[in-house]
């Protein structure tokens, strides 16, 4: 796969003020996509997840690095009256503004969107935050762990009612930094039309609730709130986690046609045409008994000959990888899905490529995250 000959917000520039993760993973988006990103950060300490664990010889944060990559560094102290100045001409050629603040903390500099839209009337303003700018708990401070609480994310992951789980990446904060990138190509894209830039409103809490998937559906209709199932799917069965006679696999049987061939491939015949199993919905009412017929067979065999078994019969399957094997995957590998970074001292980091491809192009990415203030004075020079 070769890297495209150019990248499709070539030209735009972005003002980053954002920390640790929902918006510098937002920004990443776009400097990925060849917007040029200005990372402002405070003098001495800067973006919080630099000294965030484990850490390159150089003492670059990977944390930090890994969604940092292609930004300039700049400091500035937004306290300082001169360094205001000089951020304020910054604004004047952006295209773009991000800053995941708590609500109120630009005002209080002096940047509110009101003012910096008066002065740069294209630029899009962009406010990450965990409540948003409007509503009745705009101050209240979030973190990832808060969001999938609140969310209600918490509430329907885990194996039962008494073991609510975090998901295991800070989602809250992902999904908000891709909601993020969005409303911003929407917004650059509306500019193109009308000249005017705008003010997004981007909250973690709304962003979680929006890809609850179907359980709110579900309580609008039964009124029973979803509870945590394991590995199991709502309302679709089998579509789940069995042991074997070594390590476990995922078994997604999503339609009838599907039951049918997994029914043969476990030489139960039989059952597809149980009543209590022969439709989607039957299935799903009788989950535990089903359960009880499929957890045996399945105990019966290795995970590698249900694997080729199930592969060779069309059955969608696969083993649950750990970290190690992933990244190990000969796939990924013919994706480009990994992208190697360095630091000062030429140490080497792994980290996941962009996953946009487009006409057989995928973005050039830088393999560099800056130092503290690396580009204050080239910036300052432009």
């Amino acid at each position: 796969m070769s890297d495209s000959l150019s990248a499709p917000l070539e030209g735009i520039r972005v003002l980053d003020l954002t920390r640790v993760l929902a918006g510098p993973y937002c920004t990443m988006i776009l400097a990925d996509l060849g917007a040029e990103v200005v990372k402002i950060e405070r003098p001495e300490t800067g973006d919080d997840a630099r000294h965030f664990g484990p850490f390159l010889p150089s003492g670059l944060s990977v944390y930090f690095a890994g969604v940092n990559r292609g930004k300039k560094s700049m400091v500035l102290d937004l306290k300082d009256e001169e360094d205001r100045e000089t951020f304020l001409q910054l604004v004047d050629q952006a295209d773009v503004l991000v800053e995941n603040f708590q609500p109120g903390a630009m005002e209080a500099f002096g940047l509110s969107a009101q003012a910096l839209r008066e002065r740069n009337p294209r630029l899009i303003y962009t406010a990450l935050s965990g409540f948003g700018h409007e509503g009745l708990e705009t101050s209240r401070p979030a973190y990832d762990i808060v969001i999938q609480a609140m969310s209600g994310l918490m509430s329907i992951t885990g194996e039962g009612l008494d073991s609510p789980m975090r998901v295991g990446t800070s989602i809250s904060d992902i999904l908000t930094g891709m909601f993020g990138a969005v409303s911003v190509l929407s917004s650059l894209r509306q500019r193109d039309k009308d000249g005017a830039g705008a003010m997004i409103d981007m909250a973690m809490l709304d962003c979680t609730v929006a890809v609850l998937e179907n359980a709110i559906n579900r309580f609008s209709i039964t009124g029973e709130s979803p509870v945590p199932l394991g590995t199991r799917h709502p309302a679709i069965t089998p579509f789940q986690a069995f042991e074997t006679a070594d390590e476990p696999i995922v078994v997604a049987a999503g339609n009838d046609r599907l039951w049918k061939k997994l029914c043969e491939v476990l030489d139960c015949s039989e059952l597809a045409d149980d009543e209590r199993f022969a439709t989607n919905n039957a299935r799903t009412e009788n989950r535990d008994h089903l359960d009880s017929e499929l957890g045996p067979r399945l105990m019966a065999d290795t995970q590698a000959n249900w694997l080729a078994r199930l592969d060779a019969a069309g059955v969608p399957a696969a083993p649950i990888r750990n970290i190690e094997q992933v990244v190990n995957d000969p796939h990924l590998a013919s994706r480009d899905m990994w992208h190697d970074m360095h630091d000062s001292q030429g140490a080497t980091l792994r980290t996941a490529a962009s996953p946009f491809r487009t006409d057989g192009h995928k973005p050039r990415i830088s393999d560099h995250a800056p130092e503290l203030g690396e580009h204050t004075q080239s910036v300052l020079e432009e």
